[in-house]
């Protein structure tokens, strides 16, 4: 068991899991706050039937995805905007014809490619060149993060406000949607393309049991996302178990426990409470009176 986690295939998954789970927990708290959650899922679909084209053609996926991913991002965004189609709606419209591409393509295509990886991921999957670009993607999206982490801020919390100040709010919305579908390329390989919405999820939601401020919940839901990953990928390698779904499992219970922990605390905290104003109040009764 020991000896798995030291193999190459193994360190590079924890290496590209562990970026991937810090940019999807930074842009995880933005996408929850701006109730934009469900686009991280959309955008998942579209890179399932891109990655799957690619493979089915024998074409570098991640060099394809992207790009597509990046556009549909723009799109739904956009879409989101308009009064025509709601933004639930075009997403549903973009997650089933994507998932429809990308499963005739393979069949028409008549390879052996492996959709059950591509849509409940694998440890496998990731090879060196996968390994360099995600690496210098996700170091872009961290660093891109990082010095808009102001407007991103702004544009979360009150985007009406941020416009009247003078924020272009819909640069950076964009950039939101940019940097969420690069996130979103990255993980699916690794996660699955109906897992890899969890990592954005559970990490925000978790984190705000517990915190209050944008940037405590931020560094709050980057370290639970990457202890989460390091489980579940351990745990998926001791188990047999696919990975995303792994993953996900242990966010589930991290977020069941934040939200126990938390209400135990406040409860033993008002009878601790209770016990000390009792004693008081026999404690002055007892007092002998002047």
């Amino acid at each position: 068991m020991i000896e798995i986690l030291f193999l190459p295939f193994f360190v590079r998954a924890v290496i590209v899991g562990l970026l991937v789970s810090l940019c999807a927990a930074l842009l995880g708290v933005s996408l929850v706050l701006k109730r934009y959650s469900m686009i991280g899922d959309g955008l998942s679909h579209v890179g399932f039937g891109t990655l799957a084209a690619a493979a089915a053609f024998n074409v570098a996926p991640l060099a394809i995805a992207t790009p597509v991913v990046v556009l549909a991002a723009f799109l739904l965004l956009r879409v989101s905007e308009s009064s025509a189609i709601k933004g639930d709606a075009a997403i549903a419209l973009i997650s089933a014809g994507s998932l429809a591409v990308g499963v005739v393509t393979v069949s028409l295509a008549g390879t052996n490619t492996d959709l059950h990886g591509y849509m409940f991921g694998s440890l496998l999957v990731m090879t060196k060149n996968d390994v360099l670009l995600s690496v210098m993607l996700a170091a872009a999206v961290l660093t891109l993060f990082i010095l808009f982490y102001h407007k991103i801020f702004a544009v979360t919390f009150d985007e009406t406000f941020a416009r009247a100040t003078g924020v272009k709010a819909g640069l950076y919305n964009m950039l939101i949607a940019l940097l969420t579908a690069v996130t979103i390329v990255l993980g699916m390989r690794m996660m699955g393309a109906l897992l890899i919405s969890g990592l954005i999820i559970f990490p925000a939601l978790t984190s705000m049991r517990v915190c209050r401020r944008f940037a405590t919940v931020t560094v709050c839901s980057a370290a639970v996302s990457a202890v989460c990953f390091l489980l579940g990928a351990a745990g998926s390698v001791a188990l047999d178990t696919p990975t995303g779904a792994s993953i996900v499992l242990v966010n589930i219970a991290v977020f069941l426990l934040f939200m126990v922990v938390p209400r135990l605390f406040s409860v033993a905290r008002l009878r601790f409470r209770a016990a000390a104003l009792a004693v008081r109040a026999a404690l002055g009764h007892g007092r002998p009176s002047v």
